[in-house]
């Protein structure tokens, strides 16, 4: 009822709800959601980009792009899945759920891309257009005027450059999950004022990221980090 979408061929949506460490840890005969993930993330950005391009018919190719980019990223589409209720419903191993993969950004974000591809199985683009376009109804930006945002390694870099002093170092933490589903984790540690956090993402890059913000999100608030675990 949240996709606003009824399957006929509910092994679809069954489908798209199994991550592969559910398969794994149950012998590895059945199939994970990947393929559908593939489908629908081609899906869900080709609806993305005719509702930008309809909405905004002056912007330019690189406005839409930077606009697109930013519902489609990662970080966005896991919200919209948390929005549904979507984590309660996905089929996990039992290595994944202890590591945290319920609430983890990256498979959120493949298992709604997962549904979409489902959907558009079950029901054809016009099902799989009208399902992104209600699931992200909150979403579509009034305007294309976004901020040209730095990412947070570039802020942090530049905030410490500014009061010349050193900057920071990231270290892997730990490498999580399966070779083809892997979870980063990686500190950022600054000498001065002396803290450090942890970020979590599906490549060491994004880790970085997160990490980075975490650093950022302490300085501004005049505290120091504690490094999780």
């Amino acid at each position: 009822s949240a996709l606003g979408h009824s399957f006929t061929q509910s092994e679809l949506l069954v489908l798209a709800l199994t991550h592969s460490s559910h398969v794994n840890e149950n012998g590895g005969q059945a199939e994970s959601n990947e393929r559908l993930e593939f489908l629908g993330d081609a899906v869900v950005e080709l609806v993305v980009s005719d509702e930008l391009f309809r909405r905004f018919p002056v912007e330019r190719e690189g406005e839409l792009t930077r606009l697109r980019a930013r519902m489609v990223r990662e970080q966005s589409l896991a919200e919209v899945a948390r929005e549904l209720g979507l984590p309660a419903y996905i089929l996990l191993g039992r290595g994944e759920e202890a590591q945290g993969g319920r609430q983890r950004d990256a498979l959120l974000a493949d298992a709604l891309e997962a549904v979409i591809g489902a959907v558009y199985m079950d029901g054809g683009f016009a099902a799989a257009m009208r399902c992104v376009h209600r699931i992200m109804a909150e979403h579509w930006p009034e305007s294309p005027d976004l901020p040209k945002v730095k990412d947070p390694k570039t802020r942090l870099q530049e905030r410490l450059q500014s009061r010349q002093q050193a900057l920071p170092v990231y270290s892997l933490v730990a490498t999580l999950g399966d070779e083809h589903d892997k979870t980063f984790q990686v500190s950022c540690r600054i000498e001065e004022p002396p803290c450090e956090a942890v970020g979590e993402g599906s490549s060491r890059r994004a880790a970085e990221q997160q990490a980075a913000e975490r650093v950022l999100e302490q300085l501004e608030a005049g505290g120091d980090i504690v490094c999780t675990e």
